[in-house]
């Protein structure tokens, strides 16, 4: 396997705010790994960073590679990676048919434009994706009256529909109910055992599903932790990541967290 993701002493700004200053991060295709921190820790400047989205500050003993290069047609990459998000989720024009939402992942665009051609084979393989995903149903209806669940869903058929090795995930379950939490999860399960490759983005322990084999903890844009979910998702470190007494618990490769201190004496039940 080769490089994933090669990031050398980046320093990285959003405004004002420094959030990396000579930070490094090395990932093997092949690898899923979790990226695990509160909020304001740097995940989503890492993900941004691993999309092309954001650029560091030029230093020549500095670099990113993606896939062991540092410039990348937009096109080509999502040909190779595929990205859901939240801000894509957010910032996607609700006027869109659903099976636009999924052509639109050929040129990495927000809908579908006049100037783009699709071909036979790719009108195919978009109703396939869609059929796998449960939702070809849904291939005519706006994307805006769509449940936050099937959007999410169209978004994941978008970023498959091309075929990418690997999938970079922002907070998969955010805004999902309990049942359609478990499902988008049980779908990233089933991609990594059909060999995908999953970056997941998260402050979340409970959306680290089995199949993640490393899991790297950011704290305040530094590297906290680095590890397998064994060695990483434990109470202690946790705990300290997130500087607040926790107590965790794994179960069949999945993990959840607790308070550490359980109810207070003399709290009602709920």
């Amino acid at each position: 396997m080769g490089s994933l993701l090669d990031i050398r002493n980046v320093t990285v700004f959003r405004g004002r705010t420094r959030v990396f200053d000579r930070f490094s991060l090395q990932i093997e295709e092949g690898c899923s790994t979790a990226v695990l921190g509160p909020n304001g820790a740097g995940k989503s400047t890492l993900m941004k960073l691993v999309s092309g989205e954001l650029h560091p500050v030029f230093s020549p003993d500095s670099h990113i590679r993606v896939f062991g290069r540092e410039r990348w047609n937009v096109r080509e990459l999502r040909s190779r990676l595929g990205v859901v998000s939240h801000d894509l989720q957010h910032d996607y024009l609700s006027c869109a048919r659903g099976m636009n939402v999924v052509l639109s992942g050929f040129y990495s665009s927000i809908d579908t434009w006049r100037n783009q051609v699709f071909s036979e084979t790719e009108y195919r393989k978009a109703e396939e994706v869609m059929e796998s995903l449960g939702i070809r149903s849904l291939k005519n209806r706006e994307f805006g009256s769509m449940s936050t669940g099937e959007q999410r869903r169209f978004l994941l058929a978008r970023a498959l529909v091309t075929d990418p090795g690997t999938l970079l995930f922002d907070e998969p379950t955010s805004g999902l109910d309990l049942k359609a939490s478990f499902l988008y999860l049980e779908q990233l399960g089933a991609l990594m055992r059909c060999g995908k490759t999953v970056l997941l983005v998260t402050h979340h322990v409970h959306e680290i599903p089995p199949g993640i084999r490393r899991v790297v903890m950011l704290r305040n844009g530094l590297v906290f932790a680095d590890g397998t979910p064994e060695e990483t998702l434990t109470s202690s470190l946790l705990s300290a990541l997130y500087d607040y007494p926790l107590h965790a618990l794994s179960l069949s490769g999945s993990f959840q967290v607790f308070p550490a201190s359980g109810r207070p004496e003399g709290e009602n039940a709920w």
